[in-house]
């Protein structure tokens, strides 16, 4: 289910998502979104489960990034550290065989466009886009293929219309948010 598509546009970032809630062959559209902004500092597209979703959404409060640390580092630690506790305090972080197992998401964050994958890496593509669920493989093709369109928005929603015409798991509406880093 799901596709989430991100790039970094100068100084915004970009993330989309679409609204298809899917169980084996069922199909709902939903009404929560599954791209939103915590504490106006980060923009979070998500996928897997609507639960991760509303965990990281209401309730979650990441730190403040200490000076002397990168924001990959902050990412990787502080940011990961209070997802790990949200989740788990939550009851939808999975431990099997001493492994932690999340759900993948994309990150805005100064500027910067952060995936974090289902046992909770973080990385950051340098081609400055990424993706992630069932839809993942067209938005990527997608966004390669539009490289140095002008309209941020439109290029988003060609990915998620890509994907939305050869996946099953996706579908609008499509919901498109920007983030401004204010250096």
């Amino acid at each position: 289910m799901t596709c989430i598509a991100g790039f970094v546009n100068k100084n915004e970032v970009w993330i989309g998502g679409d609204s298809a809630g899917v169980a084996g062959y069922n199909l709902r559209i939903r009404k929560d979104t599954k791209v939103f902004k915590v504490n106006g500092r980060f923009l979070i597209g998500y996928t897997n489960s609507f639960r991760m979703g509303q965990l990281l959404r209401f309730g979650f409060s990441p730190p403040e990034q200490k000076a002397r640390i990168s924001d990959y580092e902050y990412m990787c630690t502080a940011f990961i550290d209070a997802v790990r506790k949200r989740l788990k305090d939550g009851g939808y972080l999975k431990v099997k065989d001493n492994e932690e197992e999340g759900g993948a998401f994309l990150v805005g964050y100064k500027g910067k466009l952060y995936c974090v994958e289902e046992d909770l890496q973080v990385g950051e593509c340098i081609d400055g886009y990424d993706s992630v669920g069932c839809g993942e493989r067209y938005a990527l093709g997608s966004l390669f293929t539009t490289e140095g369109q002008d309209d941020p928005e439109q290029r988003i929603l060609q990915a998620l219309k890509t994907a939305e015409y050869f996946s099953a798991g996706v579908r609008g509406p499509f919901v498109i948010e920007k983030l401004v880093h204010k250096k």
